[in-house]
């Protein structure tokens, strides 16, 4: 696939800015805060519907307006489409395609893939879980789109069974008559079986993702370290997955809602479910997260990185958009060698950087490269 065009209108630091792309490889030089990022994170929308760097549309559009546009031109092998994305202040975000406007968000995932890799992804293997599932969950988005409104159904079901846990432990200080406390209850016990349906299918999802996306990272991290390291990456549920089958991951997980349900009760907090699933990587057995040094976990954070473009091509048929957002001052030579060797003329490329030095002549001679500066981009 290959973006030829996108238009930001009232977005982030852009009032009204078109940019045309002719090369496979585009590089955006700037300061920082001027807007190169920005125009990453337009791109990284239109792919996904998330943005790893604003929780709230509100965040998205230009101060002191009302709505924000992102518009593109992208062709993929059955011929090209349109996108648009209209972001709000106020009121849900809609999006088009072929300016025609679709009623559910899900039908506009999968037209776009991206793969976005920042410094901030540097903090993969450093950080809390949550950022692991995070990643795992974008990645799962782009394979299957369908996984998008999975996770939300469950989200919303965790949040109403979260509600009731508060209320009940609110409460705990009241004398419940015996009828009210078997209502109570049973309400529970509605949530507890939603949860559970609803938590095996993101849980199962998010098992067959890790065992197709680990070997490639194996290979790759292999292939970085010059087969110096083993890189193992592993899932670990909060339920523990004996079976594939539902049925038995359900009774499994509705049998540890049981264990943890005093505890539950106190914390007034669901602590079971794959809200609070890991995921595990080590470096020749030993926990990279504790243990690994820096140039270790910046090599396998771009071996993750690397598998996601393999996986996502695979999958899709096609290969995605990368957007490499400050990445390469990050990395030593070595490594940028090394991912700028798997780019070449096989991915479209969206580059951001401070300073040209990182490129060499021939990288820069088969490279359309704009200047950005203060929400306005030029050759």
């Amino acid at each position: 696939m290959f973006l030829h065009s996108l238009h930001l209108r009232q977005f982030r630091n852009y009032q009204d800015q078109r940019v045309e792309f002719v090369a496979p490889k585009t590089i955006l030089v700037g300061e920082n805060a001027q807007g190169k990022s920005n125009l990453l994170e337009a791109v990284e929308l239109l792919a996904t519907l998330r943005s790893h760097r604003a929780t709230r549309d509100r965040e998205l559009v230009l101060d002191g307006r009302a709505i924000a546009q992102v518009n593109a031109t992208l062709e993929r092998s059955l011929g090209s489409v349109d996108l648009a994305l209209t972001l709000r202040t106020q009121g849900r975000r809609t999006v088009a395609l072929n300016e025609q406007s679709l009623k559910r968000q899900l039908d506009f995932l999968g037209v776009m893939n991206a793969v976005q890799f920042s410094s901030l992804d540097l903090e993969l293997v450093r950080s809390g879980p949550g950022q692991r599932r995070d990643w795992l969950d974008s990645v799962l988005t782009q394979l299957e789109p369908v996984y998008a409104s999975i996770l939300h159904q469950y989200n919303m079901i965790l949040r109403q069974r979260n509600a009731l846990l508060r209320q009940r432990q609110l409460g705990q200080t009241v004398d419940l008559s015996e009828e009210a406390a078997s209502t109570d209850l049973s309400q529970l016990a509605v949530w507890d079986a939603q949860l559970a349906i609803a938590g095996t299918r993101v849980m199962r999802r998010r098992a067959r993702a890790l065992q197709r996306l680990a070997p490639i990272a194996q290979t790759w991290h292999q292939a970085i370290s010059n087969s110096q390291e083993i890189l193992d990456v592993r899932y670990i549920p909060n339920v523990t997955l004996t079976d594939d089958e539902p049925t038995a991951i359900q009774q499994a997980f509705l049998e540890k809602i049981q264990q943890r349900a005093i505890a539950e009760k106190h914390q007034g907090t669901s602590l079971v479910g794959p809200h609070r699933d890991e995921i595990e990587f080590t470096i020749n057995q030993t926990p990279a997260r504790q243990y690994g040094s820096q140039g270790q976990q910046r090599t396998l954070v771009l071996a993750l990185k690397l598998a996601e473009l393999k996986l996502i091509e695979t999958v899709v048929g096609e290969p995605p958009l990368l957007l490499l957002d400050d990445v390469l001052a990050e990395l030593d030579l070595n490594r940028q060698n090394k991912l700028l060797d798997t780019i070449q003329e096989r991915f479209q490329t969206l580059i951001t950087t401070t300073h040209l030095g990182s490129f060499d002549a021939q990288w820069l001679k088969s490279s359309q490269i704009l200047t950005v500066k203060a929400g306005q981009i030029w050759l």
